[in-house]
Protein backbone atom coordinates (compact mmCIF):
# COMPACT_ATOMS: atom_id res chain seq x y z
CA UNK A 1 0.00 0.00 0.00
CA UNK A 2 1.45 3.61 -1.14
CA UNK A 3 1.18 5.96 1.50
CA UNK A 4 2.44 9.68 0.81
CA UNK A 5 4.31 11.77 2.90
CA UNK A 6 2.69 15.05 4.64
CA UNK A 7 4.93 18.17 3.45
CA UNK A 8 4.25 20.00 6.16
CA UNK A 9 6.25 17.01 8.41
CA UNK A 10 8.76 17.06 6.01
CA UNK A 11 9.05 20.79 5.95
CA UNK A 12 8.97 21.14 9.80
CA UNK A 13 11.81 18.49 10.08
CA UNK A 14 13.72 20.68 7.64
CA UNK A 15 13.14 23.86 9.21
CA UNK A 16 14.45 22.43 12.74
CA UNK A 17 17.84 21.37 11.00
CA UNK A 18 18.22 24.59 9.55
CA UNK A 19 16.87 26.92 12.41
CA UNK A 20 19.42 24.82 14.89
CA UNK A 21 16.35 23.71 17.55
CA UNK A 22 12.66 23.34 17.84
CA UNK A 23 12.20 26.75 19.55
CA UNK A 24 13.42 28.98 16.75
CA UNK A 25 11.93 26.19 14.32
CA UNK A 26 8.50 26.85 15.86
CA UNK A 27 8.82 30.41 15.77
CA UNK A 28 9.91 30.32 11.65
CA UNK A 29 6.83 27.83 11.26
CA UNK A 30 4.44 30.21 13.37
CA UNK A 31 3.53 27.28 16.00
CA UNK A 32 3.96 26.29 19.38
CA UNK A 33 6.88 25.16 20.35
CA UNK A 34 5.07 22.00 21.33
CA UNK A 35 3.14 21.92 17.96
CA UNK A 36 6.32 21.72 15.87
CA UNK A 37 7.82 18.63 18.37
CA UNK A 38 4.25 16.85 17.58
CA UNK A 39 5.29 18.00 13.97
CA UNK A 40 8.40 16.06 14.50
CA UNK A 41 6.84 12.93 16.11
CA UNK A 42 4.23 12.66 13.51
CA UNK A 43 7.22 11.98 11.09
CA UNK A 44 9.14 9.65 12.53
CA UNK A 45 5.44 7.48 13.17
CA UNK A 46 4.51 7.93 9.67
CA UNK A 47 8.94 6.86 8.76
CA UNK A 48 8.89 4.11 11.24
CA UNK A 49 12.41 6.18 13.02
CA UNK A 50 14.26 8.23 15.04
CA UNK A 51 15.69 11.38 13.47
CA UNK A 52 17.13 13.32 15.61
CA UNK A 53 19.13 12.01 18.92
CA UNK A 54 20.14 13.85 22.21
CA UNK A 55 23.76 14.83 21.91
CA UNK A 56 24.25 16.50 25.55
CA UNK A 57 22.01 19.67 26.12
CA UNK A 58 21.21 19.75 21.95
CA UNK A 59 20.37 17.54 19.52
CA UNK A 60 22.41 16.10 16.22
CA UNK A 61 20.82 13.99 13.54
CA UNK A 62 20.82 10.25 14.06
CA UNK A 63 21.15 8.16 11.07
CA UNK A 64 17.70 7.87 9.72
CA UNK A 65 17.67 11.52 9.63
CA UNK A 66 20.99 11.99 7.84
CA UNK A 67 19.78 9.60 5.16
CA UNK A 68 16.48 11.75 4.90
CA UNK A 69 17.99 15.49 4.84
CA UNK A 70 18.91 15.60 1.35
CA UNK A 71 16.04 13.42 0.06
CA UNK A 72 13.78 16.04 2.32
CA UNK A 73 15.84 19.17 0.77
CA UNK A 74 14.94 18.06 -2.80
CA UNK A 75 11.30 17.19 -1.87
CA UNK A 76 10.49 20.88 -0.30
CA UNK A 77 12.40 22.26 -3.52
CA UNK A 78 10.51 19.75 -5.60
CA UNK A 79 7.23 20.96 -3.76
CA UNK A 80 8.23 24.86 -3.86
CA UNK A 81 8.98 24.90 -7.26
CA UNK A 82 5.62 23.56 -8.58
CA UNK A 83 4.06 25.60 -6.35
CA UNK A 84 5.46 28.57 -7.36
CA UNK A 85 5.31 28.14 -11.11
CA UNK A 86 1.42 26.61 -11.21
CA UNK A 87 0.31 29.29 -8.83
CA UNK A 88 2.13 32.22 -9.28
CA UNK A 89 0.86 34.28 -12.35
CA UNK A 90 3.35 35.56 -15.44
CA UNK A 91 5.43 38.46 -15.01
CA UNK A 92 6.89 40.68 -17.05
CA UNK A 93 9.67 43.47 -16.90
CA UNK A 94 12.50 43.69 -14.51
CA UNK A 95 13.82 43.04 -11.54
CA UNK A 96 17.11 44.76 -10.28
CA UNK A 97 18.78 42.29 -8.06
CA UNK A 98 21.82 43.22 -5.86
CA UNK A 99 24.25 40.56 -4.52
CA UNK A 100 27.92 40.71 -3.38
CA UNK A 101 30.48 39.50 -4.87
CA UNK A 102 31.55 36.77 -1.89
CA UNK A 103 28.35 35.10 -2.80
CA UNK A 104 27.66 35.20 -6.13
CA UNK A 105 28.66 32.44 -7.48
CA UNK A 106 27.95 29.86 -4.01
CA UNK A 107 24.33 30.68 -4.55
CA UNK A 108 22.51 33.09 -7.29
CA UNK A 109 22.97 31.19 -10.23
CA UNK A 110 20.65 28.07 -8.81
CA UNK A 111 18.14 30.96 -7.81
CA UNK A 112 18.25 32.62 -11.36
CA UNK A 113 17.79 29.16 -12.76
CA UNK A 114 14.81 28.46 -11.31
CA UNK A 115 13.37 31.91 -11.43
CA UNK A 116 14.07 32.06 -15.05
CA UNK A 117 12.19 28.77 -15.53
CA UNK A 118 8.76 30.20 -13.70
CA UNK A 119 9.17 33.55 -14.87
CA UNK A 120 10.76 33.58 -18.54
CA UNK A 121 9.50 37.32 -19.65
CA UNK A 122 10.93 38.45 -16.49
CA UNK A 123 14.77 40.06 -16.87
CA UNK A 124 17.06 40.26 -13.99
CA UNK A 125 19.75 42.91 -14.03
CA UNK A 126 22.73 41.26 -11.56
CA UNK A 127 24.21 44.24 -9.70
CA UNK A 128 27.24 42.82 -8.06
CA UNK A 129 29.20 44.82 -5.39
CA UNK A 130 30.05 44.54 -1.94
CA UNK A 131 27.12 44.67 0.74
CA UNK A 132 27.45 47.83 2.18
CA UNK A 133 27.28 48.99 -1.52
CA UNK A 134 23.77 47.06 -2.47
CA UNK A 135 22.59 48.06 0.70
CA UNK A 136 23.14 51.74 -0.67
CA UNK A 137 21.59 50.94 -3.69
CA UNK A 138 18.31 49.34 -2.42
CA UNK A 139 18.18 52.41 -0.51
CA UNK A 140 18.65 55.05 -3.26
CA UNK A 141 16.47 52.84 -5.77
CA UNK A 142 19.57 51.13 -7.68
CA UNK A 143 18.05 47.88 -6.86
CA UNK A 144 14.95 46.52 -6.02
CA UNK A 145 15.90 43.65 -3.63
CA UNK A 146 19.51 42.14 -2.81
CA UNK A 147 21.47 39.79 -0.30
CA UNK A 148 23.99 40.58 1.81
CA UNK A 149 26.62 39.73 4.06
CA UNK A 150 26.42 41.34 7.25
CA UNK A 151 27.33 40.83 11.07
CA UNK A 152 23.83 42.04 11.64
CA UNK A 153 20.35 42.08 10.07
CA UNK A 154 18.98 45.58 9.48
CA UNK A 155 15.42 47.08 8.11
CA UNK A 156 13.12 45.26 6.35
CA UNK A 157 15.55 42.58 6.55
CA UNK A 158 15.78 38.58 7.03
CA UNK A 159 18.47 36.27 7.78
CA UNK A 160 18.49 33.43 5.48
CA UNK A 161 20.90 31.71 6.99
CA UNK A 162 24.19 32.36 9.45
CA UNK A 163 27.98 30.75 8.02
CA UNK A 164 31.96 31.41 9.41
CA UNK A 165 34.16 33.69 8.01
CA UNK A 166 37.64 31.02 7.82
CA UNK A 167 40.82 32.02 6.57
CA UNK A 168 41.61 29.98 3.21
CA UNK A 169 45.03 29.36 1.41
CA UNK A 170 46.11 27.43 -1.65
CA UNK A 171 45.93 23.77 -1.02
CA UNK A 172 48.86 23.00 1.04
CA UNK A 173 50.37 26.62 0.45
CA UNK A 174 52.34 28.34 3.37
CA UNK A 175 51.15 31.82 3.12
CA UNK A 176 49.94 31.42 6.60
CA UNK A 177 53.38 30.86 7.77
CA UNK A 178 54.95 33.79 6.70
CA UNK A 179 55.73 36.86 9.09
CA UNK A 180 54.41 39.49 8.31
CA UNK A 181 51.22 37.41 7.29
CA UNK A 182 50.48 38.31 3.50
CA UNK A 183 46.52 38.84 3.56
CA UNK A 184 44.42 39.37 0.50
CA UNK A 185 41.77 41.98 2.35
CA UNK A 186 39.29 43.23 -0.36
CA UNK A 187 38.42 46.68 -1.00
CA UNK A 188 37.75 49.42 1.69
CA UNK A 189 34.16 48.72 1.49
CA UNK A 190 34.32 45.19 1.61
CA UNK A 191 32.04 44.22 5.16
CA UNK A 192 35.02 41.12 5.77
CA UNK A 193 38.19 43.53 5.53
CA UNK A 194 37.14 45.23 9.25
CA UNK A 195 36.55 42.16 11.02
CA UNK A 196 40.10 40.34 9.85
CA UNK A 197 42.07 43.33 10.18
CA UNK A 198 40.57 43.59 13.89
CA UNK A 199 41.04 40.31 14.77
CA UNK A 200 44.92 40.44 14.04
CA UNK A 201 45.10 43.26 15.47
CA UNK A 202 43.83 41.62 18.50
CA UNK A 203 46.23 38.69 18.05
CA UNK A 204 49.29 41.18 18.01
CA UNK A 205 49.34 39.19 14.02
CA UNK A 206 51.59 41.33 12.28
CA UNK A 207 50.53 41.76 8.70
CA UNK A 208 50.46 43.34 4.96
CA UNK A 209 47.52 43.58 1.94
CA UNK A 210 48.61 41.85 -1.05
CA UNK A 211 45.84 42.15 -2.71
CA UNK A 212 42.47 45.49 -2.20
CA UNK A 213 40.01 43.99 -4.09
CA UNK A 214 36.91 42.87 -3.38
CA UNK A 215 36.33 40.63 -6.81
CA UNK A 216 36.96 36.81 -6.33
CA UNK A 217 38.87 36.56 -9.44
CA UNK A 218 42.12 37.96 -8.10
CA UNK A 219 41.33 36.92 -4.77
CA UNK A 220 41.25 33.24 -6.18
CA UNK A 221 44.61 34.49 -8.36
CA UNK A 222 46.60 35.60 -5.40
CA UNK A 223 45.41 32.42 -3.04
CA UNK A 224 46.03 29.49 -5.72
CA UNK A 225 49.85 31.85 -6.20
CA UNK A 226 50.29 30.59 -2.69
CA UNK A 227 50.60 34.43 -2.29
CA UNK A 228 48.62 35.02 0.86
CA UNK A 229 45.28 34.01 2.79
CA UNK A 230 42.11 35.64 2.54
CA UNK A 231 38.94 35.79 4.50
CA UNK A 232 36.23 34.09 2.96
CA UNK A 233 32.86 32.56 4.11
CA UNK A 234 33.22 28.67 4.18
CA UNK A 235 30.10 28.05 2.05
CA UNK A 236 31.90 30.19 -0.55
CA UNK A 237 35.31 28.53 -0.19
CA UNK A 238 36.16 26.70 -3.78
CA UNK A 239 37.24 22.65 -3.30
CA UNK A 240 41.04 23.80 -4.71
CA UNK A 241 41.47 25.73 -1.34
CA UNK A 242 42.35 24.60 2.22
CA UNK A 243 40.28 25.83 4.96
CA UNK A 244 43.04 26.93 7.53
CA UNK A 245 42.38 25.17 10.81
CA UNK A 246 43.72 25.86 14.50
CA UNK A 247 46.68 24.71 13.84
CA UNK A 248 47.63 27.65 11.45
CA UNK A 249 47.28 29.48 14.20
CA UNK A 250 45.46 32.48 13.24
CA UNK A 251 42.70 34.43 15.00
CA UNK A 252 39.31 33.07 14.80
CA UNK A 253 36.84 34.58 12.84
CA UNK A 254 33.09 35.39 13.65
CA UNK A 255 29.73 34.09 11.86
CA UNK A 256 27.84 36.53 9.18
CA UNK A 257 24.55 36.27 7.76
CA UNK A 258 23.46 35.88 4.46
CA UNK A 259 20.41 38.22 4.40
CA UNK A 260 17.66 39.03 1.82
CA UNK A 261 16.30 42.78 1.64
CA UNK A 262 12.80 42.92 0.32
CA UNK A 263 11.35 46.30 1.14
CA UNK A 264 7.67 47.17 0.83
CA UNK A 265 6.29 48.07 -2.30
CA UNK A 266 8.13 45.56 -4.19
CA UNK A 267 6.45 44.73 -8.12
CA UNK A 268 5.04 41.57 -7.93
CA UNK A 269 8.16 40.15 -10.05
CA UNK A 270 10.07 41.13 -7.40
CA UNK A 271 8.60 39.71 -4.70
CA UNK A 272 8.47 36.59 -6.91
CA UNK A 273 12.01 36.28 -7.27
CA UNK A 274 12.06 36.91 -3.10
CA UNK A 275 9.94 33.86 -2.93
CA UNK A 276 12.84 32.27 -4.90
CA UNK A 277 15.60 33.32 -3.04
CA UNK A 278 13.63 31.85 0.29
CA UNK A 279 12.48 28.40 -1.71
CA UNK A 280 16.43 28.16 -2.60
CA UNK A 281 17.57 28.78 1.19
CA UNK A 282 14.61 26.46 2.65
CA UNK A 283 17.01 23.37 2.20
CA UNK A 284 20.46 24.51 3.30
CA UNK A 285 20.75 23.08 7.12
CA UNK A 286 23.16 22.01 9.01
CA UNK A 287 23.78 18.61 10.82
CA UNK A 288 24.58 19.47 14.61
CA UNK A 289 21.60 21.07 16.71
CA UNK A 290 21.75 23.08 19.71
CA UNK A 291 18.64 23.69 22.13
CA UNK A 292 17.47 27.39 21.78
Amino acid sequence: MRKDLDMALVRAFLTVVEAGGVTKAAAALGMSQAAASQQIKRLEEALDCRLFERQGRGLALAPAGERLLAQARRLVAMNDEVWSSMRAPQFEGEVRFGVPYDIIGSFVPAILRGFAKAQPRVRVSLVCEDSKIVREALKSGGVDLAMTTETECGRHGETLRTDRLVWVSARGGDAHLKDPLPVSLGAPTCVFRPVAVEALGKARRDWRAVCEVSRLEPVYAVLEAGLAVAPLLRSSVPERFDVLGREAKLPTLPEFRINLYAPPGLSPAARDLADHVRASFSGRSRNKIHNN
